[in-house]
């Protein structure tokens, strides 16, 4: 509340879908070389939020095997599925999540959708604590964090996204959202 009434907006980092499968060179649904170049970028803006107190959300995509009802099982092969590997968060994000998961600012967020606050109580954990800015980092930047941000803006966070700390597959889409991100949305890109 303090905070708040000085004028400083509480923030909170979103990191979404870091994970084995959407990374690793062997991962179902995987950016591969652009989501593992920003492997350190991602770790450090992590680290600083979490040492610093800020609220930080791993957002990962959670599917079941063999599910015919969700719309991705049209769209792309299985991926993120419960209890695999593919699931883990990739490279030393996993290590930072495991060292400080207990911490009362770190929460770790299933989604079903693209967006990670469609079907979840993502919202609910960000207005209890007053949360006004969202900081995005994570990948596909063209699906999940396009999708996650586009939410973000509709629900009135201020929303800022890291160039150097997002990747995606598809390189058009990945330039395009970046676009939007600034140019439709109003967030910051840095």
């Amino acid at each position: 509340m303090g905070e708040l009434k000085m004028g400083i907006k509480k923030k909170a980092l979103i990191n979404i879908d870091y994970t084995h499968d959407f990374v690793a060179d062997d991962g179902a649904l995987s950016c591969k070389e652009p989501g593992q170049r920003i492997e350190s970028a991602i770790v450090s803006i992590t680290k600083e939020f979490i040492e610093s107190g800020h609220y930080v959300v791993f957002a990962v995509d959670v599917h079941d095997e063999g599910d015919e009802y969700h719309p991705e099982t049209k769209l792309f092969p299985p991926h993120n599925l419960r209890g695999t590997k593919g699931r883990d968060l990739f490279g030393s994000l996993n290590e930072i999540y495991q060292t400080n998961k207990h911490r009362d600012n770190v929460y770790y967020l299933d989604k079903t959708r693209y967006s990670a606050f469609s079907g979840t109580n993502l919202e609910s954990k960000l207005r209890e604590r007053e949360i006004a800015e969202l900081h995005l980092v994570g990948v596909c930047t063209d699906i999940c964090v396009l999708h996650t941000a586009v939410d973000a803006y509709n629900k009135g966070f201020k929303v800022i996204v890291y160039k150097d700390a997002v990747a995606s597959f598809n390189e058009a889409g990945h330039e395009w959202s970046l676009g939007h991100f600034e140019n439709v949305i109003g967030a910051e890109v840095r």
